[in-house]
């Protein structure tokens, strides 16, 4: 049998992916070595005080039901660690104040606390019946084996995760522009596709904008490098309240922000569309902003907004187009300022 155990424990170890699957196939085995009736997990809530079941096999008429809490102090298994004693077979004798194990009709019992590689406790690994059963060597090596696989599956699960968080910070922080915390340049051209497609499937057209900051430098050169980035964070502020929740804005680098939102049908857009979204944007970023402590009335920017037709356009070109479009519009507001 025990080499039969060891190539359970190996098959085991080498198919399930998951934490609950590698647990059930070690309860089935904590069963057979030890002739129990109930094998199970638990985790400990140190905050909350509770023993949760995780997990649990039943197979005759005692039942420790999975999802159930019970209050930590009064487990069988704090006073298990406590006294130093992780098997009895007269429960009600050694341990008659526990209520749990009364309503379990808890009568042999077996634990050891499954630990993580940090020295903390998770929880218990046990193995009960309403009978009186004896204990071989053989089975509490075994439920000691059990219980380090379980701590050491669980450690491993949870420094995946930890890499996982750990590269989508990395990533979030790659994506985004430090000053304005805005989508950064690669960040808008990993996601217009995204927005095309969902554009092309609906047959919409695409409204891009490309923002240009006239006057920056003299702003930076009469205020401050830290008033200047005071402005980009405030445009900024501006342009998250302008644009829908499914529209892409970004900060393309120096004083040139982008914004994509959905337009209207392909057959349907005209040019009325996208003097409205340009109006509507420039008297946005038109206006007063403390930079601070100090008080300027900014002019606006120079806009260039583009109906693109994600049937025939790439986000490439649309962002070119719009560009294209925002000199056009820097060179009529010199005129109109001169």
């Amino acid at each position: 049998m025990s080499e039969n155990l060891i190539e359970r424990i190996s098959t085991a170890l080498g198919s399930e992916r998951t934490l609950e699957g590698f647990v059930r196939q070690l309860l089935e085995m904590l069963e057979l070595v030890t002739d129990m009736e109930s094998t199970y997990l638990t985790h400990i809530d140190d905050a909350e005080g509770l023993q949760h079941i995780l997990y649990a096999r039943n197979t005759q008429k005692m039942q420790i039901p999975e999802g159930l809490s019970v209050p930590w102090q009064d487990t069988l298994c704090k006073r298990a660690m406590e006294d130093g004693r992780s098997f009895t077979n007269d429960v009600p004798g050694v341990w008659p104040d526990s209520e749990a194990a009364k309503a379990l009709g808890i009568t042999t019992y077996l634990s050891t606390p499954v630990m993580l590689g940090d020295g903390m406790l998770y929880g218990t690994l046990c193995a009960a019946s309403a009978q009186s059963h004896p204990l071989s060597g053989r089975a509490e090596q075994i439920i000691h084996l059990f219980a380090e696989l379980i701590g050491q599956y669980i450690r491993k699960e949870q420094l995946l995760q930890e890499l996982r968080e750990a590269n989508d910070a990395l990533t979030a922080v790659s994506m985004t522009d430090e000053l304005t915390g805005l989508p950064n340049r690669r960040s808008v051209f990993n996601h217009l596709p995204k927005l095309f497609a969902a554009a092309a499937i609906e047959e919409r057209s695409v409204l891009v904008a490309f923002v240009d900051l006239d006057g920056f430098k003299a702003i930076n050169d009469s205020y401050g490098h830290e008033s200047g980035d005071r402005f980009l964070q405030s445009i900024a502020q501006r342009l998250r309240q302008f644009a829908g929740p499914e529209d892409i804005i970004g900060r393309l680098g120096g004083d040139e922000f982008i914004i994509a939102s959905l337009g209207p049908q392909i057959d349907a857009v005209s040019d009325d569309h996208v003097q409205t979204f340009k109006a509507q944007l420039a008297e946005k970023l038109t206006g007063r902003y403390e930079l601070r402590g100090n008080l300027i009335d900014y002019g606006g920017a120079s806009l260039g907004v583009i109906a693109a037709n994600p049937l025939a356009c790439t986000p490439d070109l649309a962002v070119h187009d719009a560009d294209s479009s925002m000199y056009q519009d820097k060179i009529r507001r010199r005129h109109v300022q001169h």
